[in-house]
């Protein structure tokens, strides 16, 4: 049973930065890939960045630049450091992992960047 628990995102400001973490039961080193996605409202489901097992980051263009996606193997914790936020960041996002096919999902946590 893989769960993944997502930090609480909040409101920030336009230019701001936050920081989301993905805690995840047990070792995320089996995982082949991890990474964040976000839904906005009335808009699907969108990749933002994944990391996968070797190192390999990617991200989502309108996000390269200003958020970075890193793991910790030891803490069994992917993170997410948005910077330079702007309001079309808003959305719900979600961690997930992919784990011999399957993908896992975090319950999301919304981040809205308004001033």
């Amino acid at each position: 049973q893989v769960q993944l628990v997502e930090s609480r995102g909040g409101l920030v400001q336009p230019g701001g930065s936050l920081r989301l973490s993905c805690a995840a039961s047990g070792s995320i080193s089996r995982f082949h890939v991890m990474g964040w996605h976000r839904q906005a409202p009335g808009k699907q489901r969108e990749l933002v960045a994944n990391i996968v097992s070797g190192g390999t980051t990617n991200y989502a263009d309108s996000v390269k630049g200003r958020f970075t996606i890193s793991r910790d193997n030891v803490k069994n914790t992917v993170y997410l450091q948005m910077n330079n936020l702007n309001p079309e960041d808003t959305a719900v996002y979600y961690c997930q992992a992919q784990y011999y096919g399957m993908d896992y999902w975090g319950k999301g946590t919304l981040v809205t960047v308004s001033s």
